[in-house]
């Protein structure tokens, strides 16, 4: 919700790293206002985006241009902050198609706790959607109260470039392989089993 605090700190060192390598990139701000959660009426089936017309439509709009991305979220309580998981819920129930395949990567911010929790919590969207989860040589995290705190954590820093080159290199490896006619997987149409009868 800060918009130049600890998590925009750690995404801007990617940010960084990728217009280094000649990436654009762009950190999309959820900022203060309420997300809110879903509501599951379904309605996106049939729409191709959310019925509730706030920050989840503008990014999904962007979402099906962009090539990678990296979500980013400060710790609250062991977990990501509620307005970024009701997002979350939300832009990836309806807007699947934009995600499928599209390399993602997690960044999470803590002053001290909580960070791997988060962090696992933010791959599953990705994991569930087909997305390769890109990695660092650590977790994708940093440390700190306050921006400046996140600027000494060097090892944290070090991360997020590290994340930032890798994903390049994968971006990189993409395009190459769309350029050789290596074909995207074959798709099967999904199979659903309830266990409940």
């Amino acid at each position: 919700p800060h918009e130049k605090g600890c998590t925009y700190t750690a995404l801007a060192e990617v940010a960084g790293i990728l217009a280094e390598e000649g990436l654009a990139a762009q950190i999309f701000q959820l900022g203060s206002d309420a997300i809110s959660g879903c509501t599951d009426c379904g309605a996106c089936f049939t729409l191709g985006r959310c019925v509730i017309d706030d920050k989840v439509n503008e990014f999904l709009a962007l979402a099906k241009e962009t090539d990678g991305f990296v979500f980013g979220s400060p710790v609250y309580y062991a977990s990501a902050n509620g307005a970024l998981t009701s997002f979350m819920d939300r832009v990836f129930f309806a807007g699947s198609d934009a995600f499928y395949l599209k390399p993602a990567a997690a960044v999470i911010s803590a002053r001290r706790a909580g960070t791997t929790a988060t962090f696992d919590q933010l791959n599953k969207y990705f994991a569930i959607s087909q997305m390769p989860i890109i990695s660092s040589q650590y977790w994708n995290m940093v440390h700190g109260m306050e921006p400046e705190d996140v600027r000494k954590d060097l090892e944290g820093l070090q991360i997020m470039r590290t994340l930032g080159r890798n994903m390049a290199w994968f971006l990189r490896c993409k395009e190459a392989a769309a350029k050789a006619g290596v074909p995207l997987p074959k798709r099967e149409e999904g199979i659903y089993t309830n266990f409940v009868r």
